[in-house]
Order: structure tokens, then sequence, then C-alpha cells
């Protein structure tokens, strides 16, 4: 195959379109999940703790932490969070801890939670939480195996 100059010149110009194409898919994830880069798609993460639910914040009560945005349902709420993050933060960065034990990442959602010797951990579904609460401990232990190198993969 003889190589003209037209084909040369066209695949040099081809080549930074390409990377930039393929750039995103190649690219490590996120250490915090969340979509548009707000955490736990805007639940307070210290309402876990104080009330025991999933309690939606709000954007007036953010801050930016580990690259990600915090929302908080109150200014009391924000303030714990601020003075201490890693007691109120999900583990695994709020990717789900079931396919994080598994060795994989898969997005979370903030109603499937469970609060387990002090910490919070989020799985994709209530069905996955239910298998992943079958042996927490056991998936525990290889989530941490597996936290944070899953992300670059």
């Amino acid at each position: 195959m003889t190589i003209t100059r037209r084909l040369f010149l066209g695949t040099a110009l081809l080549l930074p379109v390409a990377g930039t194409i393929l750039r995103p898919a190649l690219a490590d994830e996120p250490e915090i999940f969340g979509a548009g880069g707000v955490a736990i798609s805007g639940y307070d993460p210290v309402s876990y703790f104080t009330k025991g639910k999933a309690e939606q914040g709000r954007p007036d009560f953010a801050l930016m932490w580990r690259g990600a945005t915090w929302y908080f349902s109150t200014e009391e709420s924000r303030e714990a969070f601020e003075m201490n993050p890693s007691a109120y933060a999900p583990q695994y960065g709020g990717y789900c801890a079931y396919a994080m034990a598994k060795g994989a990442i898969a997005s979370s959602m903030p109603d499937a939670f469970t609060i387990h010797e002090g910490k919070l951990y989020l799985n994709n579904s209530l069905e996955v939480r239910s298998i992943w609460q079958q042996d927490i401990d056991r998936n525990i232990r290889s989530a941490d195996t597996h936290w944070p190198s899953a992300l670059h993969q």
C-alpha cells in the first residue's frame, strides 16, 4: 500500500479528533459518584444518621468536598458534615457497595442504604440491598479490597 500525501495529512488531522472522542470512554471514574457532580443525587448524607432516612438536601445548603457538590437539608447538617465529612460520606464514594464487593462499579440510589457499624453504604436498588445485607461483613471485606482501584479499570 502506498501512503499518499493526502492520506497522511488526513490521518494526521483525524488523530486529535479521535483522541477527544475516545478520551471520556477511557477516563477514570470520579472518586465520588454523582450525576452532574452532585453527590447522592442531592440527598443529605447527615440525615441518614440523624433521621434514619434519606432526606432531600437543598442547593442553598451546599458545599464542595472531594470534587463533588453535597446538599444538606439544614445548616446544622452542613456544619456537621464540614466538621467531619468522613463520618457521614457514604463508603466507596457513594457507588453501589455490592457492586464494589464484586470488583465493579455501579450507580446507587439514595433510598437503598444501610448503616452498618457507623458507616453509610449505598446500593443500586432495594433488591441489591437485600442481597448485600445477607452477608454485610464479607461484602465489606471484599469491597475494601477493590476500593478505590475499581475506579481505574
